[in-house]
């Protein structure tokens, strides 16, 4: 009853035709495969291992079988979608296809989703477009998902167009992608508008919009919205319980959490390890470290999560000792919980400390990450440890193929604060892709090494490639103005900054500009500028007019000044100790010694800086007074010799006292790096560091001073 005719399987290779003689027409069917295919195929979807599917892989060659699309897809998708797949091999088998079909860019793209580079997924996106194929509602949430982790806000607009476009918007889950996306990029609003469009909404996209405004920190509207889901008769799951939990640790709302908490306590939802570990962490970040450490003592089951969270906890409130003590209890410490501990060294300032865990986690034979790295880099930065963050960087060269643009702005600055100004500059050069921190980061690296016409030239380069600057970009901008001593360049980019560029005055701007002015002996205008200023002057604007006022010789607007600042920090050493220099410069001893007797009946002592040398990977650090140093007797030496020899050649106005009293840092460094040190005047490689600026470097006729001292060392040496 029936014709058939077969064609060849190369023009039609999955086409059946059939002849129905009452309806007088062709109708096509698929045509049936052949037993190879069939067994390929079939050990395609049972393949468990990349070891088995490269033997399938083999077979599909010889029975010369690529070109059937269903067995090659299946190939591809278990290299990019399974646990046990490898994606690079996916890739070079997906480059041969000729022309991939939809599913085979599908797999694709979820598998860079997924994957440590996920940016790859939206080039593969825009790749397919280009090739004529429109995605579909399986390609645009991983397509999203991938817009999410690289917070790239302008493609997911773009992705967000062409769901209306291909009719998707009712696809919940693809809707889901979006507002996920929106929040993660940090657009609560237009993921609150998505949210609002969606017709039938899961559990997932409470979920998603609940996070949102976790993640946007408004703790409020996260339970406004968990109110609302209750009411909508959505049943809640862990992950509702997380975001909420979450919101509050974020935000630090103990009260809100404490709602969250009795709401899984009078429900009896079930808590897993990843809700345990939320409670656990909003707690701690609360400051109920009490309450934290007994969630974590009623925890059947814990895991490094809940480890770190203790530790971070501890640290958070000050208590690095005890933090220390819970990080030297974890019985398997990953790299987290190790970026943990070492960054609350980091942030609380004992830089030393973080840089021996580092090398502690190095011994352990932890892989350190990019955050590893970050936080080793400030630490280096401060501490001006230039050894280490060469070793940082030959280590990051080694096992990052593709640096992220926050490790390339940390290694930048670690050069510039090191004194490696031209480094940084070539490794800025090179970055792959610059953001307005980059930017700040090295205008920043040479304004405070003077160098005001490098900063202005890069600032001038940073507008002309499209970036709009903001107030750290001025702030920096205006500092390069100030120590390079260009007055009126600097008013012109004050001016220009609100006008031209729309960025508004904030006090660190009226901060350059006072100094800026008084440094050009402009103290009247300065004076005016902080009368005219929207806010309230703080330490930092009072002590740059003091330190002009002390400069040029104004005591009557400097006494001003003191009252104002005695008034904001009246137990600051440090500001007694400079009113008592500008005393004693102007030869008022009465006054310098009713200073110094209010010092001592009050207790106020000024807090001891520190200066630092590195040689060949040794720092030695130096206090005031300091006789720790095996070389001390010599250093004070020739420090007295320094003293008597500036008397000598005509510079009264640098007080013995004040010298004694002051870090003096320039001449205990040069001489620790030039006359004293054996060890030092054999090395090649020496760094100085000092923690405030030099006292030698601020007195009246600096520069001369500068230039006796560099002319006797060199005669010395």
């Amino acid at each position: 009853m029936f014709k058939a005719a077969a064609l060849s399987r190369r023009t039609t290779p999955a086409i059946f035709f059939v002849f129905h003689p009452s309806r007088h027409q062709v109708l096509s069917l698929p045509r049936p495969k052949p037993p190879a295919d069939q067994t390929l195929l079939s050990l395609l979807q049972r393949c468990s291992s990349m070891k088995r599917l490269k033997q399938l892989h083999g077979q599909l060659i010889t029975n010369d079988l690529l070109s059937d699309a269903p067995t090659l897809g299946k190939l591809i998708a278990f290299c990019c979608v399974s646990d046990d797949g490898d994606l690079r091999y996916g890739r070079r088998v997906f480059d041969l296809v000729p022309r991939p079909n939809t599913f085979m860019w599908n797999s694709l793209i979820r598998g860079y989703s997924y994957s440590r580079d996920p940016r790859e997924a939206l080039v593969l996106h825009r790749r397919m477009l280009r090739c004529g194929l429109l995605p579909n509602q399986f390609t645009l949430p991983f397509v999203l998902k991938s817009c999410a982790s690289e917070l790239a806000s302008t493609e997911a607009s773009l992705v967000h167009a062409l769901i209306f476009k291909l009719g998707f918007e009712s696809q919940v889950f693809v809707a889901n992608a979006l507002l996920s996306a929106y929040s993660s990029c940090g657009f609560i609003g237009l993921a609150r508008k998505v949210f609002d469009e969606i017709p039938n909404r899961n559990v997932v996209s409470w979920n998603s919009i609940i996070s949102g405004y976790a993640q946007a920190g408004d703790c409020v509207e996260a339970f406004n919205m968990f109110r609302a889901m209750r009411n909508s008769n959505v049943e809640s799951d862990g992950f509702t319980l997380v975001s909420l939990l979450s919101a509050c640790a974020q935000a630090g709302n103990l009260g809100l959490g404490r709602v969250a908490h009795h709401y899984v306590v009078i429900t009896g939802v079930s808590v897993d390890l990843i809700a345990a570990n939320a409670l656990l962490d909003m707690y701690g970040k609360c400051g109920e470290l009490f309450v934290a450490q007994k969630c974590f003592n009623r925890m059947a089951l814990r895991n490094v999560v809940s480890w770190t969270s203790m530790v971070c906890a501890f640290a958070k409130h000050g208590l690095l000792d005890v933090a220390r003590s819970w990080f030297d209890q974890i019985p398997e410490r990953n790299v987290v919980s190790w970026n943990a501990m070492i960054s609350c060294y980091v942030q609380h300032g004992l830089f030393r400390e973080g840089l021996n865990l580092y090398t502690h986690m190095q011994s352990s034979r932890v892989i350190p990450d990019e955050v590893t790295l970050v936080a080793v880099l400030s630490a280096c930065s401060q501490t001006g440890d230039l050894v280490t963050g060469k070793e940082i960087h030959e280590d990051m060269t080694e096992r990052i193929t593709k640096p992220s643009v926050t490790l390339f702005n940390s290694l930048v600055d670690m050069y510039a604060k090191c004194g490696s100004v031209d480094i940084a500059l070539d490794i800025f050069r090179v970055m792959p892709e610059k953001t307005v921190v980059s930017w700040n980061v090295i205008i920043g690296a040479f304004a405070i090494h003077g160098c005001a016409f490098d900063a202005i030239e890069l600032f001038r380069q940073m507008i002309c490639e499209g970036f709009s600057p903001d107030t750290i970009t001025f702030t920096r901008l205006l500092c390069a103005c100030s120590h390079g001593g260009l007055l009126e360049v600097g008013k012109y980019y004050f001016e220009a900054m609100s006008i031209d560029y729309k960025v508004p005055y904030e006090i660190e701007h009226y901060a350059c500009m006072v100094d800026l002015l008084g440094r050009g002996g402009q103290i009247e205008q300065a004076v005016e500028l902080i009368r005219s200023m929207p806010m309230k002057p703080d330490i930092v604007i009072w002590g740059a007019l003091l330190g002009a006022c002390r400069i040029h010789g104004n005591m009557k607007t400097g006494e001003e000044v003191m009252k104002q600042l005695l008034e904001l920090e009246s137990d600051s050493g440090g500001l007694y100790v400079l009113v008592s220099n500008m005393y004693s410069e102007r030869h008022r001893w009465e006054d310098m010694k009713k200073i110094r007797e209010h010092m001592k009946k009050s207790q106020i002592k000024k807090c001891r800086a520190i200066s630092s040398i590195e040689i060949n990977g040794n720092i030695n650090e130096f206090l005031v007074e300091d006789m720790r140093h095996e070389n001390s007797c010599d250093i004070y030496c020739l420090l007295q010799t320094l003293t008597d020899h500036l008397i000598s050649a005509g510079y009264p106005s640098v007080p013995l006292g004040v010298i004694k009293e002051q870090p003096v840092s320039f001449a205990l460094t040069k001489y620790m790096s030039i006359a004293g040190n054996d060890e030092m005047a054999k090395s090649r490689e020496y760094h100085l560091r000092d923690s405030v600026t030099c006292c030698l470097m601020e007195l009246e006729n600096k520069c001369h001073v500068t230039c006796n001292l560099e002319h006797m060392f060199s005669d010395s040496t």
